[in-house]
């Protein structure tokens, strides 16, 4: 009767002890996780996107991601092109990628469709079929390109700047 007492304590014990581990490593995991990141991060290193892809913003009804910098994010954005409306890239002498470009987007009556900067050379946005005014300053420097954003397709629109 002794023995089976202290092995039903035992079992009891090593069972708690079991869960309490368990439990601990689950919160453990939770508070250490290293993808986390939300929809008000507006930075490119843990975000909800996976893949390397920086997190997605929205302006309006405009939703546009801009990044590159890395080359996991870099390959992440190229890759993604395909399934965005409208791929711009931003590049300086010998094909040095920029950032911080200042990026004004016109729709054909004149309004403001997106109004951003790019924290890296590639900029991803999600704009309603039809024809566009993309204005690109880099430090003093202005571009603009026309492009047509179709039902099905990806425009894109390069820019280069001779000044670093």
């Amino acid at each position: 009767m002794k023995i089976q007492g202290n092995r039903r304590k035992l079992m009891t014990a090593a069972v708690t002890a079991a869960l309490t581990l368990g439990l601990a490593g689950g919160a453990w995991a939770q508070t250490n996780d290293t993808t986390g990141g939300n929809t008000t991060d507006s930075t490119s290193a843990g975000n909800d996107n996976g893949g390397g892809m920086p997190q997605i913003q929205q302006q309006g009804d405009v939703s546009y991601v801009s990044g590159g910098v890395g080359s996991d994010e870099s390959k992440a954005l190229q890759h993604a092109q395909s399934h965005w409306p409208l791929a711009l890239r931003f590049t300086g002498p010998g094909s040095d990628f920029l950032a911080d470009v200042h990026v004004q987007i016109v729709d054909a009556h004149g309004a403001d469709a997106l109004d951003a900067t790019s924290r890296g050379p590639y900029m991803l946005v999600k704009l309603r079929p039809g024809r566009y005014t993309v204005h690109a300053r880099y430090k003093s420097a202005e571009q603009q390109k026309s492009v047509t954003v179709s039902a099905a397709g990806s425009a894109k629109a390069a820019f280069y700047w001779n000044e670093q």
